[in-house]
């Protein structure tokens, strides 16, 4: 996986507006489709690449796939970014 996909995965509007809706808590896949003006396909692929770089995860409940942020792969993204930037990690 790695930085390179996690970066791919961020350079999309849509899919950073998923995870920003997904920080309050998690959702299905129907109403994070609810929020969009477009196909359920296209949400549907936009959080095949979010799963692929590890940013959310899925469970299934039932007939319903409950969508969660991954907050531990953005911690490390911050990590790298302030390191990248010159400042101190222990603050």
């Amino acid at each position: 996986m790695g930085i390179q996909n996690t970066l791919k995965a961020l350079s999309d509007p849509v899919r950073r507006e998923i995870l920003n809706m997904l920080k309050d808590g998690q959702m299905t896949a129907g109403e994070i489709t609810e929020k969009f003006d477009i196909t359920g396909a296209a949400i549907s692929r936009h959080l095949s690449v979010l799963k692929e770089a590890d940013l959310v995860r899925d469970k299934r409940d039932g007939k319903f796939i409950i969508y969660e942020l991954n907050a531990s792969v953005l911690e490390e993204i911050m990590l790298w970014l302030k390191d990248l930037k010159g400042e101190d990690n222990n603050d």
